[in-house]
């Protein structure tokens, strides 16, 4: 077999491999650049939309709750237990479920899904408004954020979400 055949096949077989992955490779490899440019980072599995958020369980609680009140949610119900916690409801005529689950003391890891099977940009559009509401949050002075809590913060983390 020639260099070139190898070389031809390498790369049909590469192509054939990425091809069957679609938009969540896409998503991972895209994630992975905002991750080293500072930006958020979020997987897009099954439906369901999951980033870890640098701020305790429950600061998160709360942004969840206001962005379902500024997202005029209807027929909300909380359901919050130690360590985890749902909060369902209708937005703009979908069903919404926010997912909360206690990862570490300053890191909490949040699931969006918007409607039956899922919707990747609906799911988005919940999540930043998730991470501008714990932003804000920490510049009003309701709380502060992990970086000015005295190093609390993992290393190198920032107020924007960050999948590890």
């Amino acid at each position: 077999m020639t260099d070139k055949l190898r070389k031809a096949l390498a790369v049909m077989f590469g192509v054939l491999m990425l091809a069957g992955c679609g938009v969540e490779t896409a998503l991972i490899v895209g994630g992975v650049a905002a991750a080293g440019a500072g930006g958020g980072t979020y997987a897009y599995i099954n439906g369901e939309m999951k980033t870890d958020y640098y701020y305790p369980m429950d600061k998160t609680w709360k942004a969840c709750e206001k962005t379902v009140a500024d997202m005029k949610g209807r027929d909300v119900v909380p359901d919050r237990r130690i360590g985890e916690g749902t909060i369902k409801a209708a937005i703009d005529g979908e069903d919404v479920t926010i997912g909360l689950k206690y990862k570490d003391k300053t890191v909490t890891t949040v699931s969006v899904r918007v409607g039956l099977f899922g919707n990747k940009v609906s799911s988005q559009l919940v999540q930043d408004r998730i991470r501008d509401n714990l932003v804000r949050s920490g510049q009003e002075g309701l709380g502060t954020s992990p970086a000015s809590a005295g190093g609390a913060a993992p290393a190198g983390s920032s107020p924007a979400p960050m999948n590890r």
